[in-house]
């Protein structure tokens, strides 16, 4: 063998072990509902900044729209489809690069007051955004498990507060709050961190989807005391445009994936208003519940409380009063 053909082969060897460190410690992530909105912006921003993205997607347009995204793998995944989730987790597991982020982000909006609204509106909806998010944290909590990774979950600011006629919406997003809260302190003990982000109004999809649903008024909707609620419905296009992009979620989403210290709660709004309304909202409760009880705290109690609290989410000495 000449010396040509020796330095030939021990450059390759090279340049392979350097392929083979930059796979290993390449960051992957998964995000379900990734066709539009803030999953396909989450993905887009990822894997441009060099993460390996797993994609997921429900329809093959998308999934091919996706997979011509450098750094990016489109997955067929329904969230509600078992079968779908198990084939995710075979995909990911062959590909042997373990899975370090998990982004829960699809959901789905209806809608309606809730004397009048479908029982079977209401399954979907949990279905989606629910156990739709059990059923893939499951499923993939072993990888998560294993690599001491990150779990984010998209909620909503309508997990804080409530408004008319987004009865399901809202109890399914007080439910992710819950869930998130709780899973923090059960994967603790695996040095995983979950984070729950609250967006506000953002561009989306969302409600045009949530719209496309209902079609003209049903007999019971032209009966209902709430006729002239579902009569407005009827004219609402769901274009968000006047909204900001989602970019500041996105901002968040890599705070909580990638930050040595991740947050529970990531409140990410476009305007001040919006801000004190989620506020006000937690506030409003927190008076509710205290004032008119056998053990009702004193304003001053209750400003203590508040200092503390916000001590200890900035890691600071409570403030003296």
């Amino acid at each position: 063998m000449n010396i040509k053909n020796l330095i030939f082969i021990c450059l390759i060897v090279f340049m392979t072990g350097i392929i083979s460190a930059k796979e290993a410690s390449q960051k992957t992530v998964l995000i379900t509902g990734a066709s539009t909105g803030i999953g396909r912006l989450t993905a887009e921003i990822l894997a441009k900044e060099g993460y390996l993205v797993y994609a997921g997607a429900r329809k093959q347009k998308d999934i091919d729209s996706l997979n011509k995204i450098p750094n990016v793998q489109g997955i067929k995944l329904d969230v509600t489809v078992q079968a779908e989730v198990d084939a995710a987790v075979e995909t990911i597991n062959k590909a042997g690069l373990g899975l370090y982020g998990l982004v829960n982000n699809a959901g789905v909006g209806s809608g309606g007051p809730l004397i009048d609204v479908d029982e079977a509106d209401i399954r979907w909806l949990f279905d989606v955004n629910v156990f739709g998010v059990i059923k893939v944290t499951q499923a993939f909590a072993p990888l998560i498990i294993e690599s001491q990774g990150r779990i984010v979950t998209i909620g909503s600011i309508s997990g804080v507060g409530t408004w008319f006629g987004g009865g399901d919406y809202t109890m399914s997003k007080h439910a992710i709050e819950a869930f998130s809260e709780t899973l923090a302190l059960e994967m603790a003990g695996f040095d995983v961190k979950v984070s729950v982000i609250q967006p506000g109004n953002y561009n989306s999809e969302i409600v045009k989807t949530s719209l496309s649903r209902h079609g003209e008024l049903t007999e019971k909707q032209k009966k209902s005391v709430y006729a002239d609620y579902y009569k407005d419905r009827l004219k609402r296009t769901g274009d968000r445009s006047k909204y900001k992009e989602p970019d500041e979620v996105v901002t968040a989403v890599k705070h909580a994936l990638f930050d040595l210290k991740p947050r529970l709660r990531y409140m990410v709004v476009p305007d001040r208003e919006e801000a004190k309304w989620t506020i006000a909202s937690t506030i409003a409760r927190v008076a509710q519940r205290n004032e008119n009880q056998e053990h009702a705290f004193s304003r001053k109690e209750l400003i203590e409380m508040l200092d503390k609290a916000i001590a200890k989410e900035n890691g600071t000495k409570p403030a003296e009063n």
